[in-house]
């Protein structure tokens, strides 16, 4: 009989703790959706977004601007530049493409 009773007592144990650990849980979903829903943290890195934007698009311009007056070197970046960006973006299209269709 004290046989059943230690497995019954270790059964309401494990089952206590395990109840524990779905509070646990459940409260950091909770956490992690309120997070997801503040739209500061969108709107901080939309703002970075732009902000990187317009200092490539500067850069881009100036290079233009070098390229159009016949600076071989400059010319020479330029392409440079557009050959990186293209990798960049064949590399991290790649990555999306893999992360939304799991090939």
């Amino acid at each position: 009989m004290t046989d059943a009773y230690s497995r019954e007592e270790q059964n309401n144990a494990l089952l206590s703790s395990l109840q524990q650990k779905s509070a646990q849980l459940k409260h950091i979903t909770l956490n992690i959706y309120d997070n997801a829903r503040d739209q500061s943290t969108l709107d901080n890195t939309n703002e970075a977004f732009q902000s990187m934007g317009t200092n490539l698009r500067s850069s881009m311009g100036r290079l233009g601007r070098m390229a159009r007056q016949g600076d071989k070197i400059a010319v020479f970046k330029l392409a440079a530049v557009i050959v990186g960006v293209v990798l960049v973006v064949w590399v991290v299209g790649g990555w999306l493409v893999r992360l939304v269709f799991g090939r």
